[in-house]
């Protein structure tokens, strides 16, 4: 059920960023460097700095965003059920999916997909659509 995530590089602007977020539809960025997951952005945070009267064409989004390790996630193997009490539990919209692996002894994650409250009503209306 998963779908494409968003992501962004933790040196893009927080303006870029937030244009990223409404060209895209989406109510959360995920963060990376080097192709590896670091945090994830949201549209409160986004409003928590503008609300503050940054200047927000010259933080870069890495400075705003909810960092690893306090950041849920989900892996392949996890089921839609899964992703729906890990998102009612962490009062979410939605969480990375992510694929680890080693690099020089240290645990890398990388994010290929995302799971929302869209994606899990998404399922929920096309079993009921099969019954």
């Amino acid at each position: 059920i998963m779908s494409k995530p968003v992501v962004v590089d933790e040196n893009t602007t927080v303006y870029d960023a937030i244009v990223n977020l409404f060209l895209n539809d989406v109510g959360t960025l995920f963060v990376e460097n080097n192709g590896i997951l670091t945090g994830a952005v949201s549209r409160k945070d986004f409003l928590k700095i503008a609300i503050g009267g940054t200047d927000m064409k010259n933080v870069p989004v890495g400075i705003i965003m909810t960092r690893m390790p306090n950041i849920v996630f989900l892996e392949r193997k996890d089921t839609a059920y899964t992703a729906a009490q890990k998102i009612m539990e962490h009062e979410v919209d939605c969480l990375p999916v992510i694929e680890k692996s080693m690099e020089d002894s240290k645990e890398i994650l990388k994010i290929v997909g995302k799971v929302s409250k869209t994606n899990i009503t998404r399922l929920f209306v096309k079993m009921g659509e099969n019954n």
